[in-house]
């Protein structure tokens, strides 16, 4: 004889019961994961907008004499702290861009150059695909964000980047007061125990538009837009722009014969691309 659902004085099982209370959590769930989903593959496959802007950037190796001077301007543009002897020695100096060596050729005629690394804004990034709250995500834009407000701090996205792009907020950053006066009023201050990452200084982006919007909603130029480290750079060894706008300079020099990208095998189909050195 089978056993029969328990009746709760209002005449409802205890397992309808659960069902009814547990479908709105069940939903909201899928409805969530769903959009995740979504929006990493629209990301993937779609990663212009409308408007058929796709923000990249191109390093000539040749012009770049390693002079810092676009480290100095991305740590000053984005309100990274100045780290001290100890973080350095634990490697948790913050730098979104950094001049790393990069080795061409094989014995017996090695060469190495160094190289401007900002974040690769790949195509197709790992990092989001492994955060477990959305924090990281790829905009219509090309530019791979960062929400640091629902970052938990799992760290999940630093090892998944291949190119070590990613950094993790270990302290709480702080400045000489000298300092406080001249920090970015554009750019939040990252609180403690998130992580961070160059945003192809999405904020001038963002003044690039309004400024547009109020002059009659004119289509942004070259001029318009430029990260920090571009607009810097002494030997103009950095170009970047939009790559679907074929008469731009990032456009031309992304299709030079000298042109790479790093870790082209991975699949990731980075925006950031390099001219061989040497020509």
């Amino acid at each position: 004889m089978s056993e029969q659902p328990q009746e709760s004085p209002q005449g409802v099982s205890r397992l309808e019961f659960f069902k009814r209370g547990l479908a709105p959590v069940a939903a909201l769930a899928a409805l969530v994961v769903g959009k995740k989903a979504l929006a990493a593959e629209v990301g993937r496959s779609q990663p212009s907008s409308l408007e058929g802007r796709r923000w990249g950037m191109v390093i000539d190796l040749d012009k770049c004499t390693a002079c810092g001077s676009c480290v100095v301007a991305c740590s000053a543009e984005s309100n990274l702290s100045l780290g001290n002897p100890e973080d350095a020695a634990m490697n948790r100096v913050i730098r979104w861009l950094k001049i790393l060596p990069l080795n061409e050729g094989e014995y017996p005629a090695p060469k190495q150059r160094l190289a401007p690394m900002p974040c690769q804004q790949c195509d197709d990034p790992p990092c989001i695909k492994v955060c477990p709250v959305y924090a990281t995500y790829l905009n219509p834009e090309g530019i791979v964000g960062q929400v640091y407000a629902r970052c938990i701090g799992c760290r999940y996205c630093v090892n998944a980047c291949p190119y070590t792009c990613k950094e993790f907020n270990w302290k709480t950053p702080q400045w000489p007061v000298e300092m406080e006066a001249g920090l970015n009023p554009d750019v939040s201050v990252r609180p403690r125990g998130v992580v961070e990452k160059c945003l192809f200084c999405h904020q001038r982006l963002q003044r690039a538009k309004e400024k547009a919007a109020a002059e009659g909603h004119r289509p942004l130029s070259q001029a318009d837009y430029q990260t920090a480290c571009a607009e810097v750079c002494p030997a103009k060894a950095i170009v970047f722009g939009d790559l679907h706008d074929r008469d731009s300079d990032v456009a031309r020099l992304s299709k030079d014969d000298r042109a790479f990208h790093l870790m082209e095998d991975l699949g990731t189909h980075p925006k950031v691309t390099y001219l061989r050195g040497g020509a």
